[in-house]
Formats: structure tokens, C-alpha cells, sequence
């Protein structure tokens, strides 16, 4: 299997309900490191596994609507605690969505899969594996 990783990143504000979640349950600022891998059995016609500029656009605009945000506030996450896990699924399916809508050229219909991980510090980070 091939893959092909992109990396951006957001800052963002967001607490948390439960009491498994100490301090954390006030509000809090954090940033994300975002790998976007993109998977193929075979390589395209051109040697690829996808346009890395396309790949890398596609993300950012993914993360401009979460980046300086309060994501208590977000409407997509109403009443949710956005967790890194949780997080990780909904740039996941977003990612997904614009790769079904052609945003990521004609080289991405061999995509099969695509992994999103986010990096909350350099020793803890969580993610997400789909099928496209």
C-alpha cells in the first residue's frame, strides 16, 4: 500500500464535560499538528499517489474553519466534547467529503483509505483510519 502524508496545523480553544477530564473541563487553548495520509494499492499512471499541492490546499482549507476558534461554539460540534479522537473523524470525513466532490483532482479516484492523525504534543497524538 502506498501513502502520501501532508502536514498543517490549527490552534483552537475548547473544554470539556466529565469529570475524567481534571482541568481540562475549563475552557483551553491548544495546537494541533495535522498528518492527512492519503492510501493507494497502486501507484496512478503518473507515479503518484496523489497532487501533494492539491492534498496540502485541500487540508488547509479543512482547517481554516476550525483554526482561532472557540469549539465550544462551533455549531458542527454542538454538545460534543471535542476530544482529539474526535477531532481526528470529523477532518477525517471532511477530507472525505471533498475527495468525493473532485476536490482533489482525477488522480484521487484510486484513493482507497485515508488517515487522519493529530499531534496534541510530541509525546501524545490520536487519529482516525477511513475507506474513501
Amino acid at each position: 500500500m502506498f501513502h502520501v502524508t501532508v502536514r498543517d496545523h490549527f490552534m483552537a480553544a475548547h473544554s470539556f464535560r466529565g469529570d475524567v477530564f481534571g482541568p481540562a473541563q475549563a475552557l483551553h487553548g491548544a495546537t494541533f499538528v495535522v498528518d492527512a495520509s492519503f492510501r493507494r494499492p497502486e501507484l496512478d499512471e503518473d507515479g503518484v499517489v496523489v497532487d501533494i499541492g492539491l492534498a496540502s490546499a485541500r487540508l488547509g482549507e479543512v482547517l481554516a474553519d476550525l483554526n482561532y476558534r472557540n469549539l465550544d461554539g462551533h455549531p458542527e460540534f454542538k454538545g460534543a466534547n471535542t476530544t482529539t479522537e474526535y477531532l481526528a473523524k470529523a477532518i477525517a470525513d471532511r477530507l472525505a467529503e471533498r475527495i468525493r466532490a473532485g476536490g482533489m483532482g482525477e488522480g484521487a479516484r484510486g484513493l482507497t483509505g485515508l488517515q487522519v492523525t493529530l499531534h496534541e504534543s510530541h509525546v501524545a497524538w490520536a487519529g482516525y483510519e477511513r475507506a474513501l
